[in-house]
């Protein structure tokens, strides 16, 4: 158990609850889009233990486009995780970084990814999180496996064959005790222009009786990954949101980004509460967002861009992370 414990540390992707008997959650979130930009599903496959010990494995599904979510409760034993890579099983439904399998009530079919561009995971920053990764104690911790890639197969969705082929996927994940109390986060792949893939977050973190906040982003530009983070001497210029609209900018020595998002209306999906999944948030996969990276020199945009299909999550209390 603990080579697997050593080997997870430096590769968040993997499952990293060995050992884990309460108080603790884990989950990876599959966002996926077909071409026709008419079927958006999140399918997240996790497990939970509450304060009590009570455990369960769980799959949930979110249709984005009609706006509903089918949470799935398994018993905890039938979630299996390999120790070396990411491959994970509850039942008869298999994921890893290259494809779903999906045999559940509403939704059967296989899923296969390529072309994945992960976060960059050397031993001394393993992936997004950086050398917070090393922190003990830290309520959520986060992971990217795959920022943007290729997906092809298709799913039988509530009586309706849907064909993925030519759409974009893209993979993360959290594990820990609860969400942050307050937090925004966003992701989009989905780009006029091929190649292009966002995501940003900002929450207020509570670490051993204190909270910062902190705030995990990147932007997959064709063939480069810029990263505006909380440890690596970016700023965060602005936070705004209401109930329509979400504004954040953040800026590094190189770069400087602008995302709006105009928010369309939420989903409610379970969320992780010190280790159980009493929890709710809300999320939109059909969010409006615009984007502008530019030279922090010079000012000259570097690409604008803008789409209809946004995911985003506003949720807690946000109120104290805000800006301006």
């Amino acid at each position: 158990m603990l080579k697997n414990k050593i080997k997870s540390l430096f590769n968040p992707e993997i499952f990293q609850g060995w050992g884990k008997k309460r108080n603790y959650f884990e989950g990876w979130y599959f966002k996926v889009m077909n071409s026709g930009k008419n079927a958006a599903l999140a399918i997240i496959p996790g497990i939970a233990m509450d304060n009590d010990g009570y455990r369960h494995a769980f799959i949930q599904v979110f249709d984005g486009i009609k706006k509903r979510a089918e949470y799935h409760k398994f018993e905890y034993g039938t979630f299996k995780a390999s120790g070396k890579k990411f491959l994970v099983s509850i039942e008869n439904n298999h994921f890893s970084e290259d494809s779903v399998s999906l045999d559940l009530p509403e939704i059967k079919g296989k899923l296969c990814f390529s072309g994945n561009v992960p976060w960059p995971k050397p031993w001394y920053s393993p992936g997004i999180m950086g050398p917070y990764s090393f922190m003990p104690f830290m309520e959520c911790y986060h992971g990217i496996v795959s920022m943007d890639h290729s997906v092809t197969g298709k799913l039988e969705f509530n009586g309706e064959t849907i064909d993925f082929g030519g759409g974009r996927g893209y993979i993360e994940k959290d594990w820990g005790s609860s969400f942050p109390e307050g937090y925004i986060w966003l992701q989009s792949n989905h780009f006029d222009e091929p190649g292009i893939s966002v995501k940003a977050s900002v929450a207020k973190i509570p670490w051993l009786g204190r909270s910062f906040v902190g705030f995990i982003s990147g932007v997959w530009l064709r063939d480069r990954l810029i990263r505006f983070t909380t440890y690596n001497g970016s700023v965060l210029q602005k936070v705004k949101a209401g109930k329509e609209k979400v504004e954040i900018a953040l800026a590094n020595k190189k770069y400087l980004l602008e995302i709006i998002v105009e928010r369309d209306g939420a989903t409610a999906l379970a969320s992780p509460l010190k280790g159980g999944m009493g929890g709710s948030i809300e999320e939109s996969m059909k969010s409006k967002l615009e984007i502008n990276l530019a030279d922090a020199k010079s000012g000259k945009s570097l690409y604008c861009g803008q789409t209809q299909n946004a995911a985003i999550e506003v949720a807690g209390r946000v109120e104290e992370i805000l800006t301006g």
